[in-house]
């Protein structure tokens, strides 16, 4: 196995920091790497935003589901989708006297998708550059909960949306291997919809995998604890929520 691949197979979440600061050097070096990324038509439909500010990071530790970790993380980025930077290029630009297209200025769904592949793209361009020079990092979707607040508190405008948030730092502690399950999750020239034998087959292992000591009372697999746990939560409902306060928003039609 070369460097890159046993890199990316040993990196974890990364949720207990070490006192020691992350350089302007290697911050610069992440950056750089997470501007490096593909990104669509090269147009870059992104934007980071560094929290440097403490109170700003203790407040996004309780808006982004009650996480301590995130105040003390030394380095924390919010990876935006942007398309408002471009909507305010064509207005500047006086895109209205190009002949010949279909104008428009409201951002549509497509858009919004694109964007959100190039800020993800890009952070996990980050993460991994992280990694390489011994940085943890960690991933909070949790930065997509509680809309109007986000939006306020990062004073995001109308075709914006935070699609990830991460928190950087020096492992503060030996990080246990992160297990992954592999079967069945490639298939060849079209989707296919897992048979019962085969979801036996996913539930068998995604139980040993996740939870070999037993499920808890009440739960009988791994399908009855993850919907318990994550699909059935207040926290779900609130992201489906906020989730599509932001489309709303990034879709309405300009008054």
């Amino acid at each position: 196995m070369n460097p890159t691949l046993e890199l990316i197979n040993a990196r974890s979440s990364t949720r207990v920091y070490a006192p020691a600061p992350i350089s302007d050097a290697e911050k610069q070096a992440i950056l750089h790497s997470a501007m490096r990324a593909p990104t669509a038509g090269n147009m870059m439909l992104y934007s980071i935003i560094e929290v440097s500010d403490q109170a700003l990071k203790d407040r996004l530790a309780v808006t982004c589901d009650d996480q301590p970790f995130v105040s003390k993380a030394p380095w924390v980025l919010i990876f935006v989708a942007d398309m408002q930077k471009w909507i305010d290029l064509f207005r500047y630009s006086k895109v209205e006297q190009v002949e010949g297209v279909e104008h428009r200025m409201i951002p549509g769904p497509g858009d919004l998708m694109l964007a959100c592949s190039d800020a993800l793209i890009a952070a996990q361009n980050a993460v991994v550059a992280a990694e390489s020079l011994g940085i943890g990092s960690c991933y909070i979707g949790d930065i997509l909960e509680q809309a109007e607040i986000h939006a306020e508190l990062l004073d995001l405008p109308p075709y914006t949306l935070p699609i990830g948030m991460l928190c950087f730092g020096y492992p503060g502690v030996e990080r246990p291997p992160t297990a992954h399950y592999e079967n069945h999750m490639v298939h060849e020239n079209t989707y296919h919809r897992l048979t019962d034998d085969e979801l036996t087959e996913v539930s068998r292992d995604l139980g040993q995998m996740h939870a070999p000591h037993g499920f808890g009372p009440g739960v009988a697999n791994i399908g009855q604890r993850e919907y318990k746990r994550k699909f059935t939560t207040d926290y779900m409902k609130d992201m489906n929520r906020s989730v599509q306060w932001w489309i709303d928003r990034w879709c309405a039609a300009e008054e």
